[in-house]
């Protein structure tokens, strides 16, 4: 009787919202019908782009699984006050797309570094290591040693290319790091981070490596406490000893940096104004560390002090672009994987609607004619979009539907993580509580410090020459090779032999087959709210 009785309130719910959230347009089936043959014609004159990519941009949301995608978009929508499941964001005007399987050699569930590893080095690897085959194994300093694989910025700054890198993590984390660095462990950021024995074998650590290894153009995010001896006071914030230095060679790695640059203009900025002072087309090189380690979540960061994502990614861009050859840059949304091990799950979207924010500033500042995008993750979370939301219901709200127990849960959940909270078999009570703050940690089923990573495929985003490389189900590491191709770096040149590096007219290098026709699989489906609850309420 109770479940009835809460059936028949879910159904009377249903009708008074449907009749004032829905659109009227959408009642009418020719609207539907208008709209999808719209994207069928679209579809039907695209042309394949077959030209050599002068330019890569890979930008890669960690940790941004499709939940994490379609929950951000809803989020973008809302935030200006849409409804927010119409909502189209940049990502999502991609014309090609694919999915990629995350796991590595090791285990079902990778992490950011053997992700990494597979789609910028095109090799897959274990977990924790950075830019090296599956031969070396974590933490063994002695197993990484002729067994470095190295990344396709480095393919491209042998081209000739410029080469750069923006993140909101430190510079030193896994996804930046397996750009230049060859590491038994990810967590070797310095070298106070790692064991004696490593430093014996000969070993050395990720900061180090980053002077060292490749000659990058622009380095932007944070890790200033890495850089310099141990000690050293950090500029902004001078009382705070864990964001001082940690080096225990008394190296001062920026200073280096700088004497490294002898006759370029070569410029290091830690806050806003010197920031905003460099000049991108008298400008170099630029190392931009805005933080002693990872930069400040968004949503917390101080405008006056720190740029966007978007605006980082914008001054990478016009330094880059001025040199003929094109250039390659990775752009990675950071924090968009740790709001998700807090089970912080407005942190985790708001970090994704800077990020889409960032694809925007990418695409307006270069030619598609000549520049491959791709818009990827390496890996998703345990994180789930469930309960039967009503169409426009804030995204970060709770269901309107109860549990068993006759309590509410969030529209967000983890599977795992800090959000366990069950007291005597009890759930808590969130009716009065505020689960759109920031600060919200959503529910989680099993209690664990830090929430994990999921295991499940990730989307990949492609537009630009030789997007349509970017089609079906592909290894991680295929990545790597179809954008190195395309791009005419690397050890597979057949794209370029005999032919220019690049064109601002179309060229038709290759016959187009049925399969490549038919290599840009939608990615977006329609489902009925209505019969879904009706099913939900009335089982």
């Amino acid at each position: 009787m109770e479940t009835q009785k809460w059936s028949i309130v879910a159904l009377c719910l249903l009708g008074v919202l449907g009749s004032t959230t829905a659109k009227a347009e959408e009642e009418n089936p020719e609207f539907w019908r208008a709209q999808g043959a719209k994207a069928l014609q679209a579809a039907l004159n695209r042309k394949l782009n077959t030209n050599v990519a002068k330019n890569i941009m890979l930008f890669l949301g960690d940790g941004m699984g499709i939940t994490t995608i379609t929950a951000a978009r809803i989020l973008k929508g809302q935030m200006h006050n849409q409804s927010g499941e119409e909502t189209v964001m940049t990502m999502d005007t991609f014309p090609h797309a694919g999915l990629l399987k995350t796991y590595s050699v090791d285990f079902q569930i990778p992490d950011s570094s053997s992700t990494a590893t597979a789609y910028l080095c095109g090799v897959k690897t274990n977990l924790n290591t950075v830019g090296v085959n599956a031969a070396a194994r974590n933490g063994i300093c002695k197993t990484q040693k002729g067994n470095e694989v190295t990344s396709i910025l480095k393919w491209a700054k042998d081209a000739g290319k410029s080469v750069g890198i923006v993140t909101t993590t430190r510079v030193q984390h896994a996804t930046p790091a397996t750009t230049y660095a060859h590491s038994a462990s990810r967590k070797w950021y310095s070298d106070a981070d790692m064991p004696v024995s490593a430093k014996k074998e000969g070993c050395t650590d990720i900061a180090s490596q980053l002077l060292k290894n490749t000659d990058i153009d622009v380095i932007i995010g944070g890790g200033r406490k890495y850089m310099t001896p141990k000690g050293t006071w950090d500029p902004e914030y001078p009382r705070d000893l864990a964001s001082s230095g940690k080096r225990q060679d008394g190296r001062h790695l920026i200073s280096d940096w700088q004497k490294m640059k002898v006759g370029k203009v070569a410029r290091y900025v830690w806050n806003r104004t010197d920031f905003d002072a460099v000049d991108p087309d008298t400008t170099d090189y630029l190392m931009a560390l805005f933080e002693p380690g990872d930069l400040r979540f968004d949503v917390e960061r101080d405008p006056t002090m720190d740029p966007s994502i978007a605006e980082t990614t914008e001054k990478a861009i016009r330094i880059l672009s001025k040199n003929p050859k094109g250039f390659f840059l990775l752009v990675e949304g950071g924090r968009i994987d740790q709001g998700h091990h807090a089970s912080r799950a407005s942190m985790a979207l708001h970090e994704t609607v800077a990020f889409d924010n960032a694809v925007a500033k990418g695409l307006e500042l270069t030619n598609e004619e000549e520049t491959l995008t791709l818009v990827t993750a390496d890996h998703s979370h345990a994180f789930t979009f469930n309960g039967y939301p009503f169409r426009g219901q804030s995204i970060l709200g709770k269901s309107p539907l109860y549990g068993k127990d006759m309590l509410p849960y969030t529209t967000l959940m983890y599977g795992n993580g800090p959000g366990y909270k069950v007291v005597d078999n009890k759930r808590p009570d969130i009716r009065k509580v505020d689960t759109q703050s920031k600060d919200y940690v959503q529910l989680s089923a099993v209690p664990l410090d830090t929430e994990t990573h999921g295991g499940e495929d990730v989307a990949v985003l492609a537009r630009g020459p030789m997007a349509h490389l970017f089609h079906g189900v592909q290894e991680q590491s295929y990545l790597a090779h179809a954008m190195a191709y395309a791009g005419c770096v690397g050890r597979d040149l057949r794209h370029c032999e005999s032919r220019p590096q690049h064109t601002n007219t179309k060229r038709i290098l290759v016959t187009a087959t049925d399969d490549d026709r038919n290599s840009a699989p939608s990615l977006v489906s329609s489902i009925s709210l209505v019969t879904a609850l009706l099913a939900a309420v009335l089982h």
